[in-house]
């Protein structure tokens, strides 16, 4: 049994890179982290492929934080960009858009 776990989306992002997640991470995010975003899967891809703003994050510089405006809150995900690939850490939604230095915006 191969511990290989294939993608369950996989998005390339206004920057050329290619941000993905499995099944068992999503599923991690929906029950533990931000249960919020069960069944949000296709606004999670909207806000990776045509984001409102990216923002790098200030204390890990290979952390991308995307945004698209969502009324009346952002969604927010936290991807990780390592060379051209990249992976979710988490996705959530917020009032605000935090701190970091703005990369790209609409």
């Amino acid at each position: 049994m191969s511990s290989f776990e294939p993608p369950y989306f996989e998005i390339v992002t206004p920057l050329g890179i290619k941000v993905r997640t499995t099944l068992s991470h999503w599923t991690k995010i929906i029950t533990i982290k931000h249960p919020i975003m069960a069944g949000q899967e296709n606004i999670v891809k909207q806000t990776l492929q045509f984001p409102t703003e990216i923002r790098r994050s200030k204390t890990d510089l290979d952390v991308y934080l995307y945004y698209k405006y969502q009324l009346p809150y952002f969604v927010c995900v936290v991807a990780k960009h390592l060379n051209r690939d990249g992976f979710i850490i988490t996705a959530y939604r917020t009032n605000n858009i935090k701190r970091g230095d703005l990369i790209w915006t609409t």
